[in-house]
């Protein structure tokens, strides 16, 4: 295009200039009433959004070009976001009238999938998130930050281990990933769906001291230690560079944004993002929504700040006891008083998104229907504050019941920090009509009364003609003239006439003739001339006054941005806890106990998403014990008994319990847990080249490594995707090791096909075995989905894949094979290698005291074990090494 540029028309020479700036982006390229896009972009648009693609001839031939009108562009460049696109919106920034030649344009903003405002591209109760990643090699540290645009909230960590950023990009997955251009990004960032890493220049958007700069204005803060990021300088540079992303899309400052916080770990439960996946908080694990996950029991939210809310605490819950404590009494509270919860309920309906709301108020992206919205939701303000201080049995008892003095401790500090926000609810009743127009540009804003000036233009342009007639009147009766006549041509605009014969006074000075005709004059008066005038431009000032006070009215509202977010808040809160204590009420679930201890227990505990689906009645509902002497649980059982479900069951109790809510069970006590890990379900990632069995070994890898003291780990059948021995090899010293780490702390429930692991609990402290129950009637087997102490009898695996349908010859053949290697395991070399390797077997007998002690000369294996260092092996180089010595030792000749 740019050989071709010295020929174009200027308007191609406008076009393509600003579209050089932007290479990566669609040009929206406003043109009176419609967005124009040209050329590639052209292309583009119209095969994404199915519009015409027309040309526009010159003299080279025809240039593709395709057009969306201007008031309906938001939905089409929504679509477009929605694909993955980043737009451009080019809009004329001089008024067409007063242009010399070509009209001056410029990009006013960028919509990105990490930036957007608009409702058609956010999901009203989950945060989009813009992050920005920085790992320093020469520091050894790097950095993670990100920000909901469209609430403003942000926050971030800093970390010395790569992988633990890492594992904070894929947990909260922002649509747009920032990282600097040169720098070497993981495989799993880019291979994710969902998030869209954008490369921009380091010393742009990523050095220090512009960073610095661009955080402290952003925040209006003098220094660092304000921020908490005085010992942070890579999380610094990541909150510079989301700072300087935002202005470049915005072209302003962010004006939305809300103190920084750095993310204190120590304050939360961390579930990583494959815990995240494998609990199936927010997707089943075939990546869809809805019925199966914790999500869609949880959420009787009313209102989308509350949504999000609940989305934050099942993300991560509440690691230390107070805040888990304050939740706990006011989800009580509003599970007592049925009465409040459903007056709140009920004012909470007419709350809109007020975070949302205000953004696009303070970064004047707002339509008129945003002020009505908040309007409304100002109006239930004072219906969600008295809904708190419902009198309980008709009337006050005292004083303090009046105050709400006697409410727990967190509503009682709503209460007595309510911000009621009446003037701004009182400012935008008074200013606005009640139903307003999609766009400002259509006028009809106002009522009648907010503003004389806009009175006096509505009334001219709505009831001109009946002014005209009262002035008529005034002339006549004033000038005794009653056959004086108002007339209008498009020469001499309107004007008064009076016919000769009707002259018989003198004609009054302010008369002014402006033509003769045979039988009449026409004159004009100053004050005809000053309604006309008014007249005439009556439309074009009441279109411009309407401009000016509506954003002097969205000024006003954004000054008030700062308590519009502080009630938005109070009102998240109390929705969070209501939804909490709706969903206790409605699911029979209790309140547990928590302590700072390590102890669990767990009676008549219930999964909350497979109850849901399947019906109370329908669960079967199991206790569990962890203490001093369980502290590792081996579960042993068939497939589809229900081992993974009692293990997410226990998983989800634990979070539940942490987010402050009421837990399905009879009764719960559980000591505090920093950590949940999960290894569940078999999975493969193909675009990063990991198999099955390496997607395994990595998640039990990130276990073995990162678990701690008061850890819960969640396993299930580590080894399966290997050869038998190898897998039972790696499934017993996966248990070995959890059994030991931490001084043997670690809470783990383990479940196994291994039934050689079985025996491991007359070895190791801490471990015990329990089962899921089955019995077998009538040659069928009956799945009792009970837990109850003790090992499985055998494995049912046969059975399990009759029940599936495997053909019956299939079946009768795999329990004849089944048969002759279950004999097999009789013969000598197998009880020998059993006897010596597996435990809680019979042990190898003891030669007589009176024989002389064998002679054996070292195996080499031993020799290697000697060697070997395990703290300094990965789990990866332990795999390797086992199948390198299976190959040297493993035939029975060796």
């Amino acid at each position: 295009m740019s050989d071709n540029a010295p020929r174009l028309t200027p308007m191609y020479r406008q076009y393509l200039e600003i579209k050089k700036e932007y290479p990566d982006a669609l040009l929206f390229y406003r043109m009176g009433d419609f967005y124009e896009l040209f050329f590639e972009d052209a292309e583009t648009a119209a095969r994404e959004l199915q519009l015409a693609l027309t040309s526009r001839s010159r003299d080279e031939g025809g240039v593709p070009m395709c057009g969306v009108p201007w008031h309906a562009a938001e939905s089409y460049i929504s679509q477009l976001v929605e694909k993955g696109f980043k737009i451009a919106v080019c809009d004329q920034v001089e008024d067409p009238k007063q242009a010399k030649g070509l009209v001056k344009r410029a990009v006013t903003r960028v919509v990105t999938g990490g930036t957007v405002l608009e409702d058609a591209n956010l999901e009203a109760k989950a945060h989009t998130y813009l992050g920005a990643f920085l790992w320093d090699e020469a520091a050894g540290a790097g950095a993670f930050a990100w920000l909901d645009v469209s609430t403003g909230a942000w926050t971030g960590l800093q970390s010395p281990h790569k992988e633990e950023l890492r594992q904070w990009v894929l947990k909260m997955a922002p649509r747009e990933l920032l990282v600097p251009d040169k720098d070497e990004v993981p495989l799993s960032f880019t291979s994710t769906p969902g998030i869209q890493v954008v490369r921009l220049p380091a010393r742009s958007h990523f050095e220090l001291p512009q960073a610095k700069e661009r955080v402290l204005a952003a925040q209006h803060v003098q220094e660092a230690a304000a921020l908490g990021l005085e010992k942070s300088p890579q999380l610094m540079q990541a909150c510079g560079a989301l700072i300087a992303y935002l202005e470049s899309m915005q072209k302003q400052d962010p004006a939305q944004l809300a103190p920084f916080r750095p993310l204190e770990k120590g304050r939360y439960l961390i579930l990583d993002e494959v815990t995240e996946r494998n609990l199936e908080l927010f997707s089943r694990l075939d990546g869809k929504r809805g019925a199966g996950t914790l999500w869609a029991v949880m959420d009787h939210t009313c209102t989308p700040m509350g949504g999000r809310l609940l989305e934050e605490r099942m993300r991560c819950p509440w690691r230390r006891l107070d805040p888990i404590l304050r939740t706990q009494e006011a989800v009580e509270f509003f599970l007592a008083r049925k009465d409040i919860r459903k007056a709140l309920r009920e004012a909470l309906k007419n709350v809109y998104d007020m975070e949302r709301l205000s953004t696009r108020i303070a970064l004047n992206r707002c339509q008129p229907r945003d002020f009505a919205a908040l309007r409304e939701s100002l109006r239930a303000l004072p219906a969600v504050r008295d809904a708190l201080l419902l009198p309980e049995k008709g009337r006050f008892s005292t004083e303090d019941e009046r105050r709400g003095e006697t409410l727990p401790e967190a509503l009682r500090l709503i209460v007595k920090k309510w911000v009621g926000m009446e003037d701004i609810a009182a400012l935008l009743t008074r200013a606005l009509k009640d139903d307003l127009p999609p766009q400002i540009t259509e006028g009809g804003l106002f009522r009648p009364g907010y503003n004389a000036e806009l009175d006096e233009l509505l009334d001219l342009a709505e009831h001109g003609e009946s002014r005209l007639q009262e002035l008529l009147g005034e002339e006549q009766q004033k000038n005794s003239m009653p056959k004086l006549k108002l007339g209008y041509n498009h020469v001499f605009g309107y004007y008064f006439e009076l016919s000769r014969a009707q002259q018989t006074s003198p004609i009054p000075e302010y008369f002014q003739r402006r033509q003769s005709l045979v039988n009449s004059d026409r004159f004009t008066t100053p004050a005809l001339q000053e309604l006309e005038e008014k007249m005439l431009t009556a439309a074009e000032r009441r279109k411009s006054l309407e401009y000016r006070l509506y954003q002097e009215l969205r000024a006003t509202v954004a000054e008030s941005r700062p308590r519009l977010a502080e009630s938005a808040s109070a009102l998240a809160r109390l929705d969070f806890w209501q939804g909490l204590a709706h969903a206790a009420e409605k699911n029979g679930w209790t309140k547990p106990e928590l302590c700072e201890g390590q102890h669990l227990s767990i009676h008549q505990g219930r999964h909350p998403a497979v109850e849901a689906v399947v019906g109370r009645s329908a669960f079967i509902p199991n206790d569990l014990v962890m203490d001093e002497k369980r502290r590792l649980i081996l579960i042993t059982g068939p497939n589809m008994a229900g081992k993974s479900t009692v293990l997410r069951q226990t998983a989800l109790i634990v979070l539940m319990a942490q987010m402050g809510s009421f837990v399905p069970a009879s009764e719960a006590r559980i000591g505090l847990v920093d950590r949940i890990f999960s290894r569940v379900g078999a999975s493969d990632n193909l675009a990063q080249g990991q198999s099955t069995f390496m997607v395994e070994m990595m998640e039990t890898a990130r276990i073995l490594r990162q678990a701690g003291r008061r850890s819960l780990v969640i396993l299930d059948e580590i080894g399966r995707g290997t050869s038998t021995f190898d897998g039972l090899a790696l499934a017993w010293a996966v248990v070995e090791e959890l059994s030991r780490r931490a001084g043997g702390s670690i809470r783990t429930l383990f479940a196994t096909h291994y039934h050689e692991l079985t025996g491991l609990a007359q070895t190791l402290p801490g471990v015990c075995n329990m089962n899921i129950a089955i019995r077998e009637w009538n040659g069928d087997i009956v799945f009792l989905r009970r837990l109850i102490p003790g090992p499985a009898d055998k494995s049912y695996g046969i059975e399990v894949a009759r029940l599936a349908g495997v053909p019956a010859s299939v079946v009768q053949r795999a329990r004849d094979i089944l048969a002759q290697l279950e004999a097999a395991r009789g013969k000598a070399r197998v009880a020998k290698l059993e006897t010596a390797i597996l435990p809680g077997l019979q042990p190898r007998p003891v030669p007589p005291a009176t024989a002389p002690a064998p002679v054996h000369e070292d195996h080499p294996l031993l020799d290697a074990l000697r060697a070997l260092n395990p703290d300094a092996m990965t789990p990866m180089d332990a795999l390797k090494l086992l199948s390198d010595w299976k190959a040297l030792w493993g035939s029975p000749s060796q």
